[in-house]
């Protein structure tokens, strides 16, 4: 397991979330409930949802 880190853009509200590596995989936690555990997306995966993001899908 990689280091944890949160994104630049989480502000101090506490809505964070946290991302890591585990092997070849993304994984992602709720940095207000770390020990509820992570779940792991595949590197296409993850690509597809920062896309998503990025074009508003989600808005």
């Amino acid at each position: 397991m990689s280091a944890w880190r949160t994104s630049s853009y989480s502000g101090q509200g506490g809505q964070c979330v946290e991302v890591g590596r585990v092997n070849e995989h993304a994984a992602v936690r709720d940095s207000k409930d770390r020990e509820a555990g992570y779940f792991t997306v595949t590197g296409s995966q993850w690509s597809a949802f920062l896309d998503a993001v990025k074009s508003s899908r989600f808005d």
